[in-house]
């Protein structure tokens, strides 16, 4: 049954200045949670804060929906973490946070993309960036994968996100947890199974890009036929 009352989360966006983390970071604002952008500059961070605090017509104060702070105070304030960077930022980024992160769950939205060769399915060593992400950090931090395949044009709209959001992962609380933030969005969660299985949507990002380009629109996207209505 739906939590009628569901739990509202300080989240940090990690590298929340890019294509992803502005349009997140304003939706899980207007479902109510408290949203830090991070970024390498805190001045970048703030200066993004404060434009998406000027479209959800925030007041400004230390207290706004959306604040700006350095990657590592982010990661530090947050009750989770959203990973939103590109794939060659990913690890450098995460040995430095490496402690920070430990206990507490992290959502990797990365994908492994090979520029500029981006339309073609690239897979890592490990499997998958979000695989790469859980055996860099070590057991201590739960590793998600999801909101790979939502497209930024369409987080940045007004209107629904017309698209599933696949998440793996093997905590089932995490997922739970990555499904309902994607309720959030106004789109549907859907579990995708364990962590490995992140190969598979990181991949079809790739095939999303290439649809895009070849049919000249911006927000393809995927959706799961033949389920039945879901609850959290």
């Amino acid at each position: 049954m739906t939590d009628p009352t569901p739990k509202r989360y300080t989240i940090a966006i990690l590298g929340g200045t890019g294509n992803e983390g502005p349009g997140l970071a304003r939706r899980w604002a207007l479902a109510g949670h408290t949203i830090i952008i991070g970024s390498r500059s805190a001045e970048k961070a703030e200066r993004v804060a404060s434009e998406i605090n000027q479209r959800l017509g925030a007041p400004v104060s230390d207290h706004s929906a959306v604040q700006g702070m350095a990657n590592a105070d982010a990661a530090t304030a947050g009750d989770l973490t959203v990973l939103t960077v590109p794939y060659e930022a990913q690890n450098a980024l995460l040995e430095s946070l490496a402690d920070v992160l430990q206990g507490k769950i992290l959502i990797d939205v990365t994908v492994a993309l090979k520029p500029p060769k981006v339309a073609r399915v690239f897979i890592p060593p490990e499997g998958s960036a979000s695989e790469q992400a859980q055996a860099l950090l070590g057991d201590g931090v739960t590793v998600v994968a999801g909101f790979q395949n939502v497209s930024a044009d369409l987080l940045e709209g007004d209107g629904p996100v017309a698209c599933d959001v696949l998440v793996c992962g093997d905590n089932r609380e995490a997922k739970r947890i990555a499904i309902g933030l994607a309720e959030d969005l106004g789109t549907r969660g859907i579990d995708a199974g364990p962590l490995e299985n992140a190969k598979a949507v990181e991949a079809f990002t790739s095939v999303l890009i290439g649809i895009n380009i070849r049919y000249k629109v911006h927000g393809s996207g995927l959706r799961i036929t033949g389920l039945p209505t879901l609850e959290r």
